[in-house]
């Protein structure tokens, strides 16, 4: 094999593992939307981290996840999943609440 498709390859390789070694850094949490309600309400995650928050909506409705805190909004089909990166985010309470049923889905992410 010609030496310049061996250190492509090699190259390949080495960004390959760098991109895995990445995403195996970022901690993952799991909220769970069910009778248009987050479980847990409550979730702490460590200040100064990525985290990816993977919110399941176990209800057959859609909901929305949405957090002016965490500038994210989301939303999620009934019966499916999706995956949200927060974070790096400093130490505090940040709210999030589902749009189409404000007054029973609503959580809170604090920070430690």
């Amino acid at each position: 094999m010609p030496l310049r498709i061996c250190l492509t390859l090699a190259a390949l390789m080495l960004i390959a593992a760098t991109g895995l070694a990445a995403a195996q850094d970022v901690a993952g949490y799991r909220l769970t939307i069910k009778d248009h309600k987050f479980t847990p309400e409550s979730l702490e995650i460590p200040a100064d981290t990525k985290v990816t928050l993977v919110v399941k909506n176990e209800d057959s409705t859609p909901e929305e996840f949405d957090s002016h805190d965490l500038k994210r909004e989301k939303v999620v089909g009934g019966g499916r999943e999706v995956t949200i990166l927060i974070g790096p985010l400093d130490p505090g309470s940040y709210a999030f609440m589902g749009e189409y049923h404000e007054a029973t889905a609503k959580g809170v992410v604090i920070v430690k």
